[in-house]
């Protein structure tokens, strides 16, 4: 990108207020010369920090024609946006407009330059109205993130019991496994997430919310089948089905089996529960997990008796971050359901 040192906009760092839209609407908007606060990665020499200021002055001034009826539009001094438009051409080295007294018109370069401008204006409307839409208390926008197993009947139903008092409220919805869901929490997808084990880290903010008892998941014709309550270390010699290096569920999974005193056998690593079922249906390993949301043919589901066998489910948001009144209310709704959260 070529850059350039520029002289910033209302001459030496003066404040203008009033941007003007897309649309030439005023709006209450305070817009700042100073880039101490600019992100590490926008390089302050650059053309977009120089001249992004300067836009809607230039818009104004290339609608209008006429550089008084301009500055009257977006209530600065006519002398001040006259000066801010020769700063503007000096810092291209390219001349925007052909001037009669105070009216002007625009060079071809000009022409150029109005397009882009007016699209990036637009671009920045759109910006503003969507981050304003999405923080609306009544009808904004809550990025909520969820483990495969809760999808198919928990988060639904927490969702519609939310609504009954939010009924406007837009959610985006993720659905994945433990760790990757608290990188996107951290990094700003996510709003909250729902997940297990309930992360204990500094940034983070979390609360249990319920707990689901695990069940060790046998094909129908095994030798365990018969019984409803076994412990786990009498699966100590069986091949193992479980999720892959990553999922909550296989944390939890090898920390009961240390416990159990055993080191597990694991024939197979898969990304999704059901999928895993299906595998013990057909006879390939034995499995620990949460209880289904509808019983599945070919498996016995079996209560492990020692060590209690449990996988807590909490919600977790970033610590210390702002969150809109969407997003607050419908962490209020899952913390008021604690005891309760799982059908």
């Amino acid at each position: 990108m070529h850059k350039r040192q520029v002289s910033h906009p209302l001459t030496h760092g003066g404040r203008w207020e009033g941007a003007v839209s897309p649309s030439g609407n005023r709006k209450d908007i305070s817009v700042t010369s100073d880039t101490s606060h600019v992100a590490a990665d926008v390089d302050p020499g650059s053309w977009a920090v120089a001249l992004t200021p300067r836009l809607a002055q230039f818009v104004a001034v290339a609608r209008h024609e006429h550089v008084t009826r301009a500055a009257h539009e977006l209530g600065v001094p006519q002398s001040t946006l006259s000066r801010a438009m020769v700063r503007l051409e000096e810092d291209l080295e390219v001349a925007l407009f052909a001037r009669r007294g105070r009216t002007v018109s625009l060079t071809p370069a000009g022409r150029t330059f109005l397009a882009s401008a007016e699209r990036a204006l637009a671009s920045v409307e759109q910006a503003a109205e969507a981050v304003r839409a999405d923080a609306d208390p009544a009808a904004g926008k809550v990025a909520f993130g969820f483990l495969h197993t809760l999808g198919s009947e928990t988060v639904p139903g927490l969702i519609r019991s939310f609504r009954v008092d939010h009924p406007r409220v837009r959610f985006s919805l993720v659905q994945t496994y433990g760790e990757a869901m608290i990188e996107r929490l951290r990094a700003g997808d996510l709003d909250l997430c729902l997940t297990s084990p309930v992360p204990d880290a500094p940034d983070l903010a979390a609360r249990r919310l319920d707990e689901q008892r695990l069940r060790l998941v046998v094909p129908e014709e095994h030798p365990l089948a018969r019984r409803r309550r076994v412990r786990l270390v009498e699966a100590a010699d069986e091949a193992f089905i479980t999720l892959e290096p990553g999922y909550g569920m296989r944390r939890i999974f090898d920390a009961l089996c240390a416990e159990a005193g055993f080191r597990p056998r694991i024939a197979f690593e898969g990304e999704e529960a059901e999928t895993l079922r299906g595998l013990v249906a057909a006879g390939l390993g034995v499995a620990l997990l949460p209880p289904p949301a509808v019983p599945r043919p070919g498996v016995r589901e079996l209560a492990v008796t020692q060590p209690r066998a449990v996988r807590e489910i909490g919600v977790a948001w970033v610590d210390g971050r702002p969150e809109t009144p969407p997003v607050a209310a419908f962490r209020a709704f899952l913390l008021s359901r604690r005891g309760r959260l799982l059908a």
